[in-house]
């Protein structure tokens, strides 16, 4: 239902697309530009491969190491554990004021409405998610969170929630607002809570790349950090670092690197740092070897914005926090039932293959979670019993032959109505073209291939 609301406003579905696409060209056009590129996605699919081989040696090192540096390390199975240590650690020093930069996890575990039900103002520092944040939305996208949103839907937003002049739409006065809107939360927030896009095993140290500085501001002012990563995050050396800090920026956005790219090595003089390690289904999807290469993900966005399906559907389609193929992969994964359509929400093209910074087999994976949905029944009869029919034509010539030419004569004389009404989804935005004569196997049959069968 979300994907028919989304697709009804063709307008809104065309520029969505149009957008994504342009950051998908930004990307191709920054690959090119890295001689070594192929062999730095080889090599990124190699440090990821080791991770998952090595994963709770790893885990420790990073925590002795972190310690040694004056860190805390806590452990949560899940996102009520997750939520509860983060909820202890403010309440136990009275915070009530929270900052935020951008965290897919936070989002994964419904940390934001949790804490603000236990009476603590959480405020979303990155431009994008301040805006999905006003509206009352969830990210659309794991790097363009408001991507679904036009500047002029912004502009009302901000008129309603920040006072700004009513009919504004300039996207730099738009900024500035936001600016100055956020300036005065940094300055009276009493705790500031990061996302982690890198720990390193070797150093205890932790990375978090932006592109607007929030995230330094929101960990620089207050005295408490707090860094919310999951158990697939690590890196074993500070040399492999280079590796995917070159892939993700441009892989991402098209940029050679990220604005900021802050390294965190313990607390600051007088403060504390403190460090979310979260599982929350991961280890599920580890010992599963046709699934575990999903863990190697970066969440750099690369299939969201190639992916043809989630370009014309937008992000709220897919029902989860994480949308696109990576996120169908992930979703259907851990709920297989709740999530039982999104394996079939792509056209298995391979695109998202092809522009994935660490190699992730992503068709390969959701065509296994749909083999996995037929087996289970959660396939509907409708789609079982059709597909059922094209395997028997399939499997024996003649009646593929046979099918072949009841459907051209079908396309040639039946009225359109008939074809193309209520009963074909498919066809409601595709027209098939007009049918040959004759099929490629008689016109081969009549030249060249006659009498070989």
């Amino acid at each position: 239902m979300a994907a028919a609301r989304f697709t009804a406003d063709e307008p809104r579905a065309r520029w969505h697309d149009q957008a994504l696409w342009f950051v998908r060209e930004k990307r191709d056009r920054a690959a090119a530009l890295v001689p070594d590129w192929e062999a730095l996605r080889d090599a990124a699919a190699a440090i990821r491969a080791h991770v998952r081989g090595r994963l709770p040696e790893l885990l420790e090192e990073f925590e002795r190491n972190a310690v040694a540096r004056g860190a805390r390390v806590h452990w949560a199975a899940d996102a009520a554990e997750h939520n509860a240590i983060v909820h202890r650690l403010l309440a136990e020093r009275g915070v009530t004021r929270l900052v935020k930069s951008k965290s897919m996890l936070t989002e994964e575990c419904g940390l934001n409405p949790y804490l603000e039900a236990r009476g603590i103002e959480v405020v979303d520092t990155d431009l994008g998610e301040r805006i999905v944040q006003l509206a009352g939305e969830p990210p659309s996208h794991i790097i363009f969170p408001a991507i679904h949103r036009k500047r002029e839907e912004i502009g009302e937003l901000f008129h309603a929630k920040l006072g700004t002049p009513r009919g504004l739409a300039d996207p730099t006065k738009l900024t500035e607002a936001a600016r100055g809107h956020l300036r005065e939360r940094f300055m009276r927030a009493q705790a500031g809570l990061t996302g982690v896009n890198f720990a390193v095993a070797e150093t205890g140290g932790i990375v978090v790349c932006t592109n607007e500085g929030n995230a330094d501001m929101g960990t620089s002012l207050p005295p408490l950090h707090i860094a919310c990563m999951g158990v697939e995050k690590i890196v074993p050396r500070l040399e492999h670092l280079a590796v995917l800090v070159r892939l993700l920026a441009r892989s991402a956005t098209g940029q050679p690197v990220t604005s900021y790219t802050s390294h965190f090595h313990g607390p600051m003089p007088g403060g504390e740092l403190h460090v979310v390690v979260v599982d929350n289904g991961r280890s599920r999807l580890l010992a599963d070897p046709a699934l575990r290469g999903a863990l190697a993900c970066i969440r750099c966005g690369a299939c969201l914005n190639t992916c043809p399906v989630y370009r014309r559907s937008g992000g709220y389609s897919y029902g989860w926090v994480v949308p696109g193929p990576i996120g169908s992969v992930l979703a259907a994964a851990r709920d297989p039932a709740a999530h039982r359509t999104l394996p079939f929400a792509s056209t298995l093209c391979g695109s998202c293959d092809a522009v994935c910074p660490v190699k992730i087999d992503l068709h390969g994976a959701l065509l296994h979670e749909r083999r996995t949905a037929a087996a289970a029944g959660l396939v509907p009869a409708s789609k079982r019993l059709g597909l059922a029919v094209v395997a028997l034509a399939l499997r024996h010539r003649a009646l593929y032959e046979a099918a072949g030419r009841l459907l051209r004569l079908a396309l040639r004389r039946f009225p359109r109505r008939l074809l193309y009404g209520p009963w074909n989804p498919w066809g409601r935005r595709r027209e098939l073209p007009s049918p040959p004569a004759e099929s490629f196997r008689d016109t081969w049959r009549k030249t060249r291939g006659a009498g070989r069968g």
